[in-house]
């Protein structure tokens, strides 16, 4: 009877820990992976590792076993029917949902976002992804600190991370989106946000924040007034691929007058740089009331949003 019990027992206690694991590793990842920690999981069940290089530089060297996708014309950003509003996200999730499913990715996968790394633009194309993914109801997703230039520099030949030549195709699996409506900020939510005193927050080159440059689709120049300005280059090491650390982060919010906590919508042009900024304040520094804009400065001008702020105006 002892032994009947005692085997009952830890049944019972093996398959509350495999239920405990497995919803751990459903709820959320770390919104970044180390080098170290990619090299200690290459190959290992339940992972997925998803390349934006361009394919011809896919093709000649990528991380064992990734797939690739095209941050342009994989349906992660898509032109607006109605009004012709450029990179938005998506309005019918199919294409979208069928493309994840291909990159081998089901609803338990841990997605690994690997940018190219050599800027904080081509950055952004993860953290958009990203933001993409949590929008979508999958937060079992993290980014490669530093990305492919990181994983292919060499100081040390021996020591070398490996590549893989070639195309690598994934076994096709089922997504399903759980759409998180209260991510999407639409114009009249940034329209309310002014006017209730939320802090908006601009990614944009500080040229284009003052007026003196614009975005080539946006037939106004300059800011939404009251916006602080918080460049996405100030946001990774000397610009390029890898985020600075916590402490930074923290040092440069303060010095852009943008507190770490509390309401705040990100923006930029299309919501590719604003797609930085959020990644760092909402997953870096925690404040889960920081929201994107994905229309940005680009849907603002052309649908005429009004309270705009020009601090430089040429002759």
């Amino acid at each position: 009877m002892k032994t009947l019990i005692s085997t009952r027992w830890g049944a019972l206690l093996s398959a509350l820990l495999f239920l405990l694991l497995s919803a751990r590793a459903a709820i959320a990842a770390d919104p970044l992976v180390s080098l170290d920690w990619l090299k200690a999981n290459l190959g290992k069940p339940g992972i997925a590792i998803v390349d934006f290089q361009p394919p011809t530089d896919y093709l000649r060297a990528h991380i064992p076993g990734a797939v690739n996708s095209n941050y342009a014309k994989d349906g992660w950003r898509e032109e607006r029917a109605a009004d012709k509003v450029p990179d938005m996200f998506p309005e019918k999730l199919d294409k979208l949902v069928a493309h994840i499913g291909s990159l081998g990715i089901d609803n338990a996968t841990h997605v690994v976002l690997v940018p190219m790394g050599m800027n904080s633009t081509d950055v952004g194309v993860a953290t958009r992804v990203y933001w993409t993914f949590k929008v979508l109801g999958h937060d079992n997703v993290s980014i490669l600190d530093g990305g492919m230039a990181a994983w292919t520099k060499e100081q040390d030949k021996t020591k070398a991370n490996p590549v893989q030549a070639g195309a690598q195709k994934a076994e096709a699996k089922a997504f399903k989106a759980s759409l998180r409506q209260e991510m999407l900020v639409t114009m009249d939510d940034v329209k309310k946000a002014k006017a209730a005193g939320v802090l908006l927050v601009d990614h944009r080159p500080e040229d284009q924040y003052v007026g003196i440059n614009r975005h080539p689709k946006a037939p106004e120049s300059g800011t939404l007034a009251g916006a602080k300005n918080l460049p996405n280059g100030w946001l990774t090491v000397n610009g390029m691929g890898q985020f600075r650390s916590k402490s930074q982060l923290e040092q440069l919010y303060k010095v852009a007058n943008v507190p770490t906590s509390g309401e705040q919508i990100n923006f930029c042009n299309t919501g590719h740089w604003a797609s930085v900024g959020w990644f760092v304040s909402s997953e870096l520094l925690g404040n889960k009331k920081a929201r994107m804009y994905d229309g940005s400065m680009v849907e603002w001008t052309l649908l005429k949003g009004g309270g705009m702020e020009q601090k430089v105006k040429l002759n």
